[in-house]
């Protein structure tokens, strides 16, 4: 792998890490959105899937962003406000199930990943900037 290389692969890191922090963000941006009618289903989270795509021109894995899926795995949060439209008989409405505090650690572990990323590409592009240095003087 060679410098240029090592730049487009930690690129795809970071438009990945971007992908994921935009999912993130539309998950807190809705995790209080109540559903409008009893019947209905509010916001439901929604997560990320990565996967390795080998790109053929430098014969390099890549991370790519392969889906974007809603999370089935925990159920909507109930919260009991009779007066809200989409209150149910019990005078419960459904809430996203949207953990704030997950999402925050995500967003943190998303930001740490992409700065790694482009710390790698300052690296890269100040290697080749001195081997252009050494191979003028």
């Amino acid at each position: 792998m060679n410098i240029l290389d090592a730049m487009h692969a930690s690129s795809a890191g970071m438009k990945a890490q971007g992908d994921r922090l935009r999912v993130i963000s539309q998950n807190i941006a809705n995790s209080d959105t109540a559903a409008n009618t009893p019947n209905s289903d509010p916001y439901r989270r929604k997560t990320i899937v990565f996967k390795n795509e080998l790109d053929r021109a430098s014969g390099i894995k890549m991370v790519e962003t392969y889906k974007i899926q809603e999370d089935e795995s925990n159920d909507f949060r109930l919260k009991f406000a009779p007066s809200h439209p989409g209150a149910d008989a019990n005078g419960y409405i459904r809430l996203p199930n949207i953990n704030t505090m997950i999402e925050m650690t995500d967003m943190r572990e998303a930001q740490r990943s992409y700065e790694a990323n482009l710390g790698m590409v300052q690296i890269a592009k100040s290697m080749l900037g001195q081997t252009v240095d050494l191979l003028r003087g």
